[in-house]
């Protein structure tokens, strides 16, 4: 290795590799320049910012715990020390992963979808809508009260707002309506 110290206190450590390392004056940032064009810096803050050259991805560890991944479409996750995952897709989608289990996602129309860790799917529209999916039916609920189940085995009930049930069976026959 060869290490060079400049004139305003920096050193700069050139490895056989071609790896090189820098130290600031006060050495509290060093920044090291791998010979496959990745790059490591550690900040005064202590965040390690490290990016990848190959996947131009940038991945931030903050002091805390907190990590930070930037990819080239755009696309922003973080990782929390509790667990939690927040992804900001390109589009302005937001999917948030809790270590519990349990998912939301916030679509840039304002829909929110929230999935629990049995797999129950609640889906709640902006026109005020309502959808619950689990593994025994679907279920609309809308804003005027009225209610559309649909069960897996294909059996539907309608009740509407006014107190009106409407029951279908499998094959779509009519078999109560009052």
């Amino acid at each position: 290795k060869v290490e060079e110290v400049l004139t305003d206190g920096r050193r700069i450590i050139t490895f056989r590799n071609g790896t090189k390392k820098e130290i600031s004056a006060d050495k509290r940032m060093t920044t090291i320049s791998f010979f496959n064009g990745d790059v490591k810096k550690i900040m005064p803050d202590q965040r390690v910012i490290y990016y990848y050259a190959d996947a131009q991805t940038t991945h931030t560890a903050y002091p805390d715990g907190l990590e930070v991944l930037q990819f080239p479409n755009n696309q922003i996750e973080k990782h929390y020390p509790d667990g939690t995952q927040e992804i900001v897709f390109p589009d302005h989608t937001v999917k948030c992963l809790y270590s519990d289990g349990f998912k939301e996602t916030f679509f840039p129309d304002g829909t929110v979808v929230k999935v629990e860790k049995n797999g129950n799917k609640t889906v709640v529209f902006t026109n005020g809508q309502k959808e619950v999916h689990t593994a025994q039916f679907k279920r609309r609920e809308y804003p005027d009260g009225t209610v559309k189940t649909v069960y897996c085995n294909g059996r539907q009930e309608t009740k509407y707002s006014t107190g009106r049930v409407r029951i279908k069976d499998e094959e779509g026959n009519i078999t109560l309506d009052k």
